[in-house]
């Protein structure tokens, strides 16, 4: 069983907490974290890319010159692919990326990628996230206690709206419930800090249906 210390915002240790061992257990599934990142980015991205076909161009209503006895090459369109201003052959269309994995993958793929921080020695458990004054440099103060040096996850739950306010300007900090994280979240950022409420409804979540 893994043993993580609390740690309160002054960054000093509080207690410990025995991690769930069916959760927690180290094992990292790359091939599918893979799979499972390639999803969330192809569902990130709008499909709008856009290019006109020779259909779609203007001009080349007309047969630019005869077929026969110009010695030129014959031509039926000024609007050819193979003409500048042409239209553009097997260019992108607006489209739709998104696609779904299903929901067991997706849980996994959340498990394995906190266990990947887990074995770096990545995660902290905080005893509680608030921020009354909703200043920056409070905020800031907290991320300096606990050493966090690179793009922090804070998994808290139902952060105050003084404690959002605080956090918004840092652009190396993100804010989410343990509702709503995936394992993208959790790859996109170096250090992941959970308030300790807010593991045992994340502990609940990923022990959900098994």
């Amino acid at each position: 069983m893994v043993t993580l210390p609390i740690n309160n915002l002054a960054g000093k240790e509080v207690g410990k907490v025995d991690l769930d061992e069916k959760v927690f257990n180290g094992k990292v599934n790359v091939a599918l974290l893979h799979q499972t990142t390639v999803m969330y980015m192809a569902n990130k991205r709008q499909g709008t890319a856009n290019t006109k076909t020779r259909a779609h161009v203007s001009g080349g209503n007309s047969k630019p010159w005869r077929q026969k006895g110009t010695g030129r090459a014959r031509v039926g369109s000024s609007r050819s692919p193979l003409w500048r201003k042409g239209g553009v052959v097997f260019g992108p269309h607006p489209r739709d990326y998104s696609y779904q994995l299903p929901r067991k993958m997706k849980k996994k793929a959340l498990i394995c990628s906190l266990n990947s921080r887990l074995n770096d020695n990545l995660v902290k458990i905080l005893e509680e996230l608030k921020a009354d004054s909703g200043k920056t440099k409070d905020f800031l103060n907290i991320i300096q206690a606990l050493n966090l040096q690179n793009k922090t996850l804070f998994v808290c739950d139902n952060p105050t709206d003084s404690t959002l306010r605080s956090s918004r300007n840092i652009k190396s900090v993100k804010l989410m419930p343990p509702q709503m994280i995936n394992a993208l979240d959790i790859l996109l950022h170096k250090n992941i800090v959970i308030t300790k409420k807010a593991l045992g409804e994340l502990t609940a979540r990923l022990q959900k249906g098994e």
